[in-house]
């Protein structure tokens, strides 16, 4: 298993956020974390990249326990994520935004590669890379985010909300690129609050309510739970 996450328990200040929540991502997957706002999906994500520290449990990444290490040590052992609100860097251009994903690596040709990778997935990325990422439309600017978080070269790409704020259209193309990423090796653990759209491309989804997982099961049945069914998909 790639990871694999051990009864997590997190706080912030006094507040427990997370409750003892367990839950594994093989290699090559595409696994959905579904929920409404303040479910702790986010937490999830920010305690899986390093951001948050949790008081109980284990995070396991290739069998390596993640705990209390920093986060560009999570990123240079394989984990990056692309964050809600996509949070660019507005006042770099687009090829500088995208070397800021290239940071830590200490192989040129081999960030190159990525680079023409990623301005071959998105060729509206390098016909404005001289551009500043504030000056992108929202849809560019979150294919710009999900460019940055591939320039780690990552084994684990965790992707946080990404159609949050996007037109329906917009939506369909971006869950067509996660499904294309994935095609390439790379697996990925979705947060989605579009739950159609996210069981529609995930293998298996989780439903977390108020910090806990409520349902949990592959993705084609959720689709038809009864309880998924009538609180995210209308019946």
């Amino acid at each position: 298993m790639l990871l694999e996450v051990r009864n997590l328990v997190v706080r912030h200040d006094i507040s427990e956020v997370l409750h003892d929540i367990s839950f594994g991502v093989d290699e090559g997957e595409i696994v959905t974390i579904l929920g409404a706002n303040g479910a702790g999906k986010t937490t999830l994500m920010h305690t899986i990249s390093g951001i948050h520290q949790p008081v109980r449990g284990q995070i396991v990444f290739l069998g390596k326990v993640m705990n209390g290490l920093p986060v560009r040590k999570i990123v240079q052992e394989g984990i990056s994520q692309v964050p809600e609100g996509r949070r660019i860097f507005s006042y770099l251009t687009v090829l500088e935004n995208l070397l800021m994903g290239a940071y830590l690596r200490d192989d040129p040709n081999g960030v190159q590669e990525d680079l023409a990778w990623v301005f071959n997935l998105f060729p509206i990325l390098q016909q404005r890379q001289r551009q500043r990422g504030g000056s992108l439309s929202g849809g560019e600017q979150q294919m710009l985010a999900v460019g940055r978080g591939l320039m780690s070269r990552p084994k684990l790409l965790l992707m946080d909300e990404p159609t949050v704020g996007l037109s329906p259209l917009l939506c369909k193309e971006v869950a067509k690129l996660i499904v294309q990423i994935n095609g390439t090796g790379l697996t990925i653990l979705l947060v989605e609050q579009n739950v159609r759209l996210a069981l529609k491309i995930a293998r298996r989804g989780y439903v977390m309510e108020l910090g806990r997982f409520v349902v949990q099961g592959e993705a084609g049945a959720l689709v038809n739970d009864e309880k998924v069914r009538h609180a995210y998909l209308g019946g």
